[in-house]
């Protein structure tokens, strides 16, 4: 790592969105520590994006040890972290009816908790460092999914942390901001029926899905100074989605 270099903690950034937000940062000159759940795939993203450009880390981000030793391990090893971008998440859709108390704990752990866990250790240090951007990666989905009352009550949650913790953060020069994607190309997405992927696509007022790359590069603008008087805000990459057009 470049001792100019700032550093960036993108969690869940292994595949998908997450990779490629990880990537897109590393082009902006950022080392990226991609924490992720499985080592295999973690260091296969760090070894793509190249050495001395990132690094993974094996974190459960709704562990309160593993985050503070996360970023015990980051500051220890880089001396400071400029960008915290809480990307990883979970599913278990059903409608309420078939939804299990377990299936709803679980997401409200890994989404919600997991990542207050990292706003908490990340407001903490930028604090006191006077600095930093910390972007949660919400969902549009929390304006309301069928089938999805715990990832849609996950995601409004971060969208109020967001805006919280920007009016706590403001005075200390720490930005905080969220990004909502909607119908984005993932593995998640491609493994849908086609039937089922057309119709999410034919309720785009687009009528086509996003890239992993459309959302990363709002996240490389967030995590720059080019939005450095932007805070407790909620980007939409969606398509337009969000504007209510559907079938």
């Amino acid at each position: 790592m470049a001792d100019h270099a700032k550093v960036a903690i993108v969690t869940g950034g292994a595949q998908g969105i997450g990779e490629a937000i990880a990537v897109r940062l590393a082009s902006e000159r950022f080392f990226v520590i991609i924490a992720d759940l499985t080592a295999e795939i973690g260091n296969a993203a760090a070894t793509r994006i190249g050495a001395g450009r990132a690094a993974f880390y094996q974190c459960d981000i709704s562990d309160v040890n593993d985050v503070r030793k996360l970023f015990e391990h980051v500051i220890g090893t880089y001396g400071h972290i400029d960008v915290v971008v809480n990307n990883a998440g979970i599913i278990r859709d059903h409608m309420i009816w078939k939804m299990t108390p377990e299936e709803f704990d679980a997401v409200i752990r890994v989404n919600l908790r997991g990542t207050w866990l990292m706003c908490r250790e990340a407001a903490m240090l930028m604090k006191s460092q006077k600095s930093g951007a910390i972007i949660n990666i919400t969902s549009r989905a929390w304006l309301g999914n069928m089938g999805q009352t715990n990832y849609s009550a996950s995601k409004a949650g971060i969208v109020g942390l967001t805006r919280s913790l920007a009016l706590e953060l403001g005075t200390h020069n720490v930005r905080v901001n969220a990004v909502a994607p909607g119908l984005i190309d993932t593995p998640l997405a491609r493994a849908l029926p086609e039937e089922v992927q057309q119709k999410l696509i034919n309720a785009q007022p687009t009528k086509s899905m996003g890239q992993p790359e459309d959302v990363a590069e709002v996240v490389a603008f967030l995590a720059s100074d080019r939005c450095r008087f932007m805070t407790g805000q909620v980007l939409y990459v969606d398509g337009g989605k969000s504007i209510g057009a559907g079938l």
